[in-house]
């Protein structure tokens, strides 16, 4: 099971270049398996990159996210009692952003490695990371 970090959402769907040839060829593959998935805060984050203009898109984020979920054979998945637990009680070796927390314990919970250029979550010892 791979996923997603919101950079590597935002880099598959449109700058592949910007991937590591690790990061692309372990999406691929997830992908080719049906194991590859998303938490659902990395689709608000990207949300809120395209409304700050941050991320510049021609169209909307609604229609931007859904081509992109069809584009490969993707599972959203919900913040879960679980995650929202582990998340909060995660330690220092995760930042204080909420959205890096949800998105490790998501890791976690689902057995998933994170395909991710987060220095921060890639240098922590909890979170089995590809990049």
């Amino acid at each position: 099971m791979i996923l997603l970090d919101t950079c590597a959402i935002i880099w598959d769907a449109l700058e592949p270049k910007n991937l590591s040839r690790k990061a692309a060829e372990a999406i691929d593959n997830a992908d080719k398996h049906h194991a590859l998935i998303v938490s659902d805060i990395s689709i608000w984050e990207i949300s809120m990159l395209i409304k700050k203009g941050r991320l510049e898109i021609e169209t909307t984020a609604a229609n931007f996210l859904n081509l992109f979920l069809q584009s490969r054979n993707i599972s959203v998945r919900s913040i879960s009692p679980e995650i929202a637990e582990l998340s909060v009680n995660l330690g220092t070796e995760i930042n204080n952003d909420p959205a890096d927390r949800i998105i490790a314990a998501t890791s976690i919970i689902h057995n998933a490695r994170l395909v991710t250029a987060d220095n921060n979550l890639r240098n922590s010892e909890i979170v089995d990371t590809v990049w």
